[in-house]
């Protein structure tokens, strides 16, 4: 330089982000290190946002975000709240919200409301739609609950017709699943009905809408409120006496089953009066095509005195259900206690207590943030977080797997029939072989010994075989429909067909 003077520069004061004491001090390595900003957890990052992001700000005063979820579109709405799609702004799961106007909300209604709530934290099973978390706000309430994108039941079978009845099977039986679980907790629905049947994307059942739910400290406690919907309420509701709670639950699911396997309701008419008066006298048909297990499965369920339904262990135990077999967690055991729930423990093995665990470290969470929190309050967003990413886990593992129909199961009384069918006639005398539509003129009845056409190769059973030719049965018919003793050759004389 000029005049061989060297200028130094005296190091600027800094100060450390982690405390408010001079770090001007630090030596040439540490002051590299605090020239790099520290990154920032994705929580970090979010409550920053939420704290001084002009456009969070603005999305979370609109209602485009409802605490950690970044609000859609609208799903559906009911009498006291609508239902929209959301996702969590850190996970990235989706989740549906309902939203409730607390304004609108009577003292009725609030007490319902808190009943909800209540039923859907003591409940963790993979039929049961969860809660993860509730967000309340001075004008709004917010629960935020698990997300089922394949629709409802009722809508499926208003669109593309009555299910089959493998389908029903495995409809039926994940509802029945749900329904054993709850009633093990002495939780009662009381709102069953296929519009609250909801199905994942993968085909789950997730069974909803807790909000005439009742917790009873004995499944034998009498109940005296009217709640549902009319078409799938039981008579004992119609009567204004007080009730048990299981067996109305057990008719709506007789009313359900109906509805799946025909595509229609047992019980209907054109005015409530009408409806009610049909619903106490028990009287529907079962049309004749269903099958008979499934048939007296029906019956057994709408019977109108409450004690001689079947209970839901005859149901689990059909003839129907036999060849449903479910993935293990189907079925949890029912719990010592309804208040040691699954949910008190959160039902976690080693593998997803270590899964979840690096997922909340990995957002931002530490061990401090669980320390202070218990995992059992719904208002808390780390709850919230903590049962998405166990649920997530759990499903990975497959308890959203659905129930496998291994077999069929036989009707005793058209066993015969099968076995008819299944036939192969050896006898010398007697080689029937399938005769197609176009060929039935080549039938004649003056050869009934042996009878053959261009399907040579296939035997067909002798109910169809009767329908299109006439044989000569060991009464010796003949060819102008008579026996010899002059009575009519009726269709009991057809079955006496000899076979040598």
């Amino acid at each position: 330089m000029p005049g061989g003077h060297c200028q130094v520069r005296s190091p600027k004061p800094r100060h450390s982000i982690y405390s408010l004491t001079d770090s001007s001090d630090v030596g040439p390595e540490e002051e590299e290190v605090d020239d790099v900003m520290p990154r920032l957890t994705p929580l970090e990052k979010l409550t920053t946002d939420m704290c001084k992001d002009e456009t969070t700000i603005k999305e979370l005063i609109i209602g485009r975000r409802v605490g950690f979820y970044k609000v859609r579109g609208e799903i559906g709405c009911g009498t006291f709240s609508r239902v929209k799609l959301a996702f969590h702004a850190l996970t990235k799961d989706k989740v549906a919200l309902k939203i409730l106007d607390k304004t609108r909300l009577d003292s009725q209604a609030q007490r319902l409301l808190s009943r909800e709530i209540h039923s859907m934290e003591l409940l963790q099973h993979p039929n049961v739609v969860q809660l993860y978390e509730v967000v309340e706000t001075p004008s709004r309430l917010y629960l935020v609950l698990e997300y089922a994108g394949g629709g409802d039941l009722h809508n499926r079978i208003c669109s593309e017709g009555k299910l089959s009845d493998s389908a029903s099977k495995i409809t039926f039986a994940q509802v029945l699943s749900a329904i054993k679980y709850m009633h093990n907790m002495n939780v009662i629905h009381r709102d069953l009905k296929a519009e609250n049947v909801l199905f994942t994307c993968s085909g789950c059942l997730k069974v909803a809408d807790f909000g005439f739910s009742t917790q009873v400290l004995n499944r034998s406690d009498a109940l005296d409120t009217f709640c549902g919907s009319p078409p799938y309420a039981a008579p004992e509701l119609f009567k204004d006496e007080c009730y048990l709670g299981p067996p109305v639950d057990v008719w709506a699911m007789g009313v359900l089953l109906f509805f799946m396997v025909t595509g229609t309701m047992p019980f209907r008419a054109d005015t409530i009066g009408k409806l009610r008066r049909s619903i106490i006298e028990g009287a529907f048909t079962v049309p004749p095509w269903v099958p008979g297990p499934c048939q007296r499965l029906i019956k057994g369920i709408l019977k109108p005195v409450p004690t001689e339904r079947y209970a839901l262990d005859q149901m689990l135990g059909c003839d129907w259900l036999l060849p449903v077999e479910f993935p293990w967690l189907k079925l949890p055991s029912e719990p010592e206690s309804p208040v040691g729930s699954l949910l008190d423990s959160e039902g976690l093995d080693e593998e997803e207590e270590e899964e979840v665990r690096s997922s909340l470290e990995e957002l931002g969470f530490t061990t401090e943030h669980l320390r202070n929190n218990q995992l059992k309050d719904s208002r808390s967003p780390i709850t919230g977080v903590h049962r998405i990413l166990l649920h997530r886990a759990r499903k990975r593992r497959g308890c959203d797997s659905l129930p496998v129909v291994r077999g069929m199961v036989r009707d005793p009384k058209r066993e015969g029939l099968r076995a008819y069918r299944g036939l192969r006639h050896t006898s010398k005398l007697c080689d029937i072989c399938s005769v197609e539509p176009q060929d039935a003129e080549l039938a004649s009845p003056s050869s009934p010994n042996l009878i053959r056409t261009k399907n040579e190769g296939r035997c067909v059973a002798l109910v169809a075989y009767l329908n299109l030719i006439h044989i000569k049965n060991e009464s010796h018919l003949g060819m102008d429909g008579t026996r010899g003793d002059g009575v009519t050759g009726g269709p009991s004389g057809r079955r006496r067909a000899a076979w040598t």
